[in-house]
């Protein structure tokens, strides 16, 4: 192991090489010959090229990656490889996930719900009082809280988690030698002491450069079940989550705010463009999810499934109705890909089955019965 992780972190230090890079490399050699095989083999490879091949066979600092292998067996640190059953399942999905993670902590990172919340570093009273109602109220339902460890609503929503016994997992835009802003050192310790974890794709000495945050805001996007944006500006870091969120496909909500807030102008505008949805309750996103809810116990079968022998649907509503059945949310591509209709059949059908109260647009142009 530790000589496949030894050359795993030293393929992430060649010059030109990323997460996207790695894995085509690793779908074509082993990790060990990638540094041995011929420069003309590895430049065929597509996606590669010449540079990138050239870099490969110059590379010789194999030191660093030896020293930070004894960093990790210093401080308890597990290096998680993309084939690791612990790495986070949900990350995968993405072009750029991480071939080598860094955690520390016990939180699972494949739990079954999982919920990040995000916005201002210079929160409102508002935002604070509506981060630490969603957490306590998330609490009760064993909804593991993700977010970056920023100051403003990251934090309040990490700590409210600690508050309930909530396990939540803090996701780092630098190494796990140091912690950023300073003063969540004792943010950080309570985390691990709550059972929660911390992650980062970032070796050691490396620092909280500008560029590395949107990179941290790909992995909280990414290993979330959904994200909740509290508050943020219209040009806040919070927007960069929410795109990315979408881009994945991840339900995307936005709590509402005053429109001469410029904290909450961002998140109205996601609303506005009805790119999240309105999250006005929890139960809210347990819904849209197909999570149980409290209030509204989930029946067994949907109205729509309930309905389709008294109905006479077209054969293209047929076919929509019975790919959701039973089933969780469906995003709108993979419902054309599924049903093979075109496009505009597949908005036809929609639109009727709306327009019957059997079909439930959702954010993130996710679709499921009624």
């Amino acid at each position: 192991m530790s000589a496949s992780l030894l050359h795993h972190i030293a393929l992430l230090q060649v010059p030109l090489i990323g997460p996207v890079q790695a894995r085509i490399l690793l779908n074509h050699l082993p990790v060990d010959a990638i540094f041995t095989a011929k420069r003309t083999l590895i430049e065929k490879i597509p996606g590669i090229g010449e540079a990138r091949a050239q870099h490969i066979k110059q590379f010789t600092n194999f030191k660093r990656a030896e020293e930070e292998i004894r960093f990790l067996e210093k401080y308890k640190i597990t290096a998680l490889l993309y084939t690791d059953a612990r790495y986070p399942q949900r990350l995968l999905k993405i072009q750029d996930a991480p071939t080598v993670l860094y955690y520390k902590g016990h939180a699972d990172l494949n739990h079954n719900r999982h919920i990040a919340i995000i916005g201002s570093r210079s929160n409102s009273s508002y935002g604070k009082e509506m981060t630490e109602e969603l957490v306590k109220y998330f609490a009760t339902k064993n909804i593991h809280i993700i977010s970056g460890m920023a100051a403003g609503i990251d934090a309040i929503a990490h700590k409210t988690s600690i508050g309930h016994q909530l396990p939540t997992i803090g996701v780092l835009a630098h190494g796990l030698d140091t912690i950023y802003p300073a003063q969540h050192k004792s943010l950080a310790k309570e985390i691990l002491q709550q059972q929660g974890g911390l992650l980062t794709e970032f070796t050691s000495n490396t620092q909280p450069e500008r560029y590395n945050f949107p990179r941290r805001n790909r992995i909280v996007a990414a290993i979330s079940d959904a994200v909740i944006i509290v508050e943020t500006r219209e040009n806040g870091g919070s927007m960069i989550t929410a795109k990315l969120a979408l881009q994945y496909k991840k339900p995307l909500f936005a709590l509402p705010g005053k429109t001469t807030d410029i904290k909450s102008r961002g998140c109205n505008t996601l609303i506005q463009k009805g790119s999240a949805g309105l999250l006005l309750h929890p139960d809210d996103l347990l819904q849209s999810l197909g999570w149980e809810s409290p209030h509204k116990k989930t029946a067994s079968k949907s109205k729509a499934s309930q309905q389709t022998l008294l109905l006479s649907f077209t054969p293209e509503e047929k076919l929509i109705v019975d790919l959701l059945t039973d089933q969780p949310p469906i995003h709108i591509d993979e419902l054309k890909e599924r049903c093979g209709l075109t496009s505009s059949a597949v908005a036809a059908a929609i639109l009727s089955l709306e327009l019957q109260n059997l079909l439930l647009a959702l954010p993130g142009k996710m679709y499921k019965l009624a």
